[in-house]
């Protein structure tokens, strides 16, 4: 599986966007889409880490400037269990779903062409690194505001409990990787923001027609979905069907198979009621999980 680094992580020249000389902070929103879309895009640096090429970069447009992240599809590893070349638009189909929820769980995300071809363009976000939303605790249950996921080798033979925060906003997260059928949410893609928001990136390897959920936010696991969440559900079911926005939005990025695999994967969370638990046929969790 792809294992694309956590934005933050840049080569030498990289700065976060309001650090870049000249460059103006910009709050992710979607508007921001024609920005990333239509503006000229400028390479800063590589991020370091990534299994796909992904480069820090600039977009500007009619003295509005955003810093981003541009995975072109030539830098893109083949996988043995995705089409080749489909990642970016991946990604993209992941922010239309995030948009499509309301949630606004994923930063404004575009495909477009740029210095080494077509790719993903996604608006960079600037994480908080005090926010703590993973931990190891010594310990054989979680403590009040915590969620297990499992235990966790330490070194030794020694394990610890590895545990997320009981949060909305990863409550949320946890219901869209449903949907999308992520197959790689690790910590590293967590990125709490200074405003309380919180966005979740690299959605390369989603919607396979296959169930291939792995994530670290499996602590809801069996227990029932909120009602907020099942409105969100249905209101997608709706757009999903066969005609629909979301559905017309989809169709040049993902195939008509795996529109119909994202169809069924909301009508058995409506059925069922409850957040997917783990199948046991394969690992539940990414690796390395961060």
């Amino acid at each position: 599986m792809t294992a694309d680094a956590k934005p933050g992580t840049a080569d030498a020249e990289p700065r976060p966007a309001h650090a870049e000389p000249g460059a103006a902070h910009v709050e992710p929103r979607p508007a921001h889409a024609a920005l990333l879309a239509t503006g000229r895009l400028t390479v800063r640096g590589r991020i370091r880490g990534a299994s796909n090429a992904a480069l820090y970069c600039t977009v500007s447009l009619d003295g509005q400037e955003a810093a981003c992240v541009y995975k072109p599809v030539a830098g893109e590893r083949p996988l043995w269990d995705f089409p080749d070349g489909t990642l970016a638009q991946r990604e993209v189909a992941a922010y239309l779903i995030s948009e499509a929820t309301g949630w606004g769980l994923v930063p404004p995300t575009v495909l477009r062409d740029g210095p080494h071809g077509e790719g993903m363009c996604q608006l960079w976000i600037e994480a908080r690194p005090d926010t703590e939303l993973l931990a190891l605790v010594d310990a054989e249950e979680p403590d009040p505001g915590w969620k297990a996921i499992g235990f966790a080798e330490v070194g030794d033979g020694a394990t610890a409990l590895l545990v997320h925060a009981d949060d909305e906003r990863l409550r949320r997260l946890a219901v869209l990787d449903a949907v999308i059928n992520n197959a790689d949410r690790k910590g590293g893609h967590l990125l709490p923001t200074g405003d309380g928001r919180l966005y979740g990136i690299d959605h390369g390897v989603t919607f396979n027609v296959e169930n291939k959920l792995r994530t670290l936010l499996w602590g809801w696991a069996g227990e029932a979905l909120t009602a907020e969440a099942a409105e969100v559900l249905r209101r997608l079911k709706e757009e999903l069907k066969e005609g629909g926005a979301l559905a017309e939005r989809l169709a040049p990025l993902i195939t008509d198979a795996e529109i119909d695999a994202t169809r069924a994967r909301v009508d058995l969370l409506l059925a069922s009621g409850v957040h997917p638990e783990p199948s046991g046929q394969w690992p539940a969790i990414p690796w390395p999980p961060v």
